[in-house]
């Protein structure tokens, strides 16, 4: 069984560019929104290049249109909702819920502290959520838009 090509894009330290944005709203109450939004940036360019990598050797491979089409929309919808949609907002609702339970419930501790302590609590779930998110993009790719592309 021969080897299959390290992807530089998903098998190397690359990958973690696409993980900027979940940064960015582990830091959201400690930092502006404008930083935030740079992190998403960071993310999207990641997804770009990644897309444009993909197109371009299905290009040289294939050569043909439609192939090269139904690539770019894959990993384009993949590399979206893997890197960027889902586990932004999951990260941001994993520290939303954080931050609030702090503030009902452990109101003693002073808002800067419970700050750090949502930053932390987004950014220990960030490996925690990546493979299942990962996982389950694909398995819905896989019953959607590959199927579709394939019929």
């Amino acid at each position: 069984m021969p080897e299959q090509e390290k992807d530089f894009y998903r098998d190397t330290w690359v990958r973690y560019l696409g993980y900027a944005n979940e940064v960015g709203e582990s830091f959201r109450s400690l930092v502006s929104v404008k930083v935030v939004r740079a992190s998403y940036a960071v993310a999207f360019a990641y997804v770009l290049a990644d897309t444009g990598d993909k197109s371009w050797k299905m290009l040289r491979k294939d050569g043909r249109f439609k192939n090269v089409l139904v690539e770019t929309g894959d990993a384009l919808i993949w590399q979206t909702l893997a890197s960027v949609a889902i586990p932004g907002f999951v990260i941001n609702r994993i520290c939303a819920f954080t931050q609030n339970y702090l503030q009902k419930n452990v109101s003693k501790i002073p808002p800067k502290p419970r700050s750090l302590i949502t930053v932390a609590v987004g950014l220990a779930s960030i490996p925690i959520i990546v493979k299942p998110i990962d996982m389950s993009v694909t398995m819905l790719m896989n019953l959607t838009y590959r199927r579709l592309v394939k019929a």
